[in-house]
């Protein structure tokens, strides 16, 4: 992470370390809540996205489901989620989450969905019939909502603010060098006014997330940290990017434990006051313990 590596370069297909096979969780847990989604028609992301960490999730119990459909207006060069034209918003969605939620007994839930910027409201009024659904039906459940950017117009944040999830996460994803190779349709600038957005309007604690590993440098990740504090970030997530096919970008670098720890330090510094990093971190990685994280501090603290 000392030089910038050229975007338009393509190296030869890089052996996978060990410190990124992930061998936690159960095969039990992870086929007893894969059946239950089947049967409820529901998606996740963790399936979706191949998370490598789904079995450890699955086992807590968490999941993350994707809302608005699995197929995105957009397309990203680190996704594997199908892009094309979407079908209309499930109706019956959010009633069929929360009652998801509660059958089984999920102790939190992350919801994201993919971009719809096809509808009015980029589904940000799905987003937020979602999570009122979640709330009502189970009060005691933690919830957090990691949405696109929604192109950052505050009626469409404001409106999922205001259902009450306890993070609010937009991921800015890579530095601002790298935003035009690894997702094309977004800014760099436009994810922290998100981000900026959402905390104002409300959002109890911002979040955002960054994947290493597309040839950034680790001047450029400090600077990027140093941005999403000052548009208020609270919480941060940092992982190693692993290419899902052999149609997205390649990995540039596969970076170290240590250097994922030193960050860590590097972002705490700075004043983020949670920060999961390392190279099978995501999004939405131990989300759930965030959030007891927050509810065992004192009022006022």
């Amino acid at each position: 992470m000392n030089s910038p590596a050229d975007p338009s370069a393509s190296p030869p297909r890089l052996r996978l370390p060990d410190w990124v096979r992930n061998r936690g969780g159960t095969e039990d847990g992870l086929l007893h809540l894969k059946a239950d989604l089947r049967g409820k028609r529901l998606v996740t992301v963790c399936e979706e996205a191949r998370c490598p960490n789904i079995r450890e999730c699955f086992s807590r119990p968490t999941a993350t489901f994707m809302i608005l459909g699995d197929t995105c207006t957009r397309a990203c060069g680190f996704c594997d989620i199908a892009h094309g034209k979407p079908g209309q918003p499930n109706p019956h969605e959010p009633d069929n989450v929360a009652a998801a939620v509660a059958e089984m007994r999920l102790r939190f839930v992350v919801i994201t969905s993919v971009a719809r910027d096809d509808l009015p409201d980029e589904g940000a009024g799905h987003f937020a019939e979602v999570v009122r659904a979640i709330k009502e039906r189970n009060p005691e459940v933690g919830v957090e909502v990691l949405t696109p950017d929604f192109h950052a117009r505050e009626e469409c944040i404001g409106q999922v603010v205001a259902a009450g999830a306890d993070v609010y996460n937009h991921n800015i994803e890579t530095v601002g060098r790298l935003q035009r190779l690894v997702r094309s349709a977004a800014r760099y600038e436009r994810s922290l006014k998100t981000l900026e957005l959402a905390l104002a309007l409300g959002a109890p604690l911002t979040k955002s997330g960054l994947m290493l590993g597309h040839g950034e440098t680790r001047g450029e990740v400090i600077q990027t940290l140093r941005d999403l504090r000052s548009a208020g970030c609270g919480a941060l997530t940092m992982g190693q990017y692993l290419q899902p096919n052999r149609r997205a970008l390649p990995v540039k670098e596969y970076i170290r434990p240590e250097v994922f720890d030193e960050l860590a330090e590097e972002a705490r510094a700075l004043g983020f006051s949670h920060v999961f990093s390392g190279p099978l971190v995501r999004s939405s990685y131990l989300a759930d313990l965030l959030h007891e994280q927050r509810a065992a501090v004192p009022p006022g603290k």
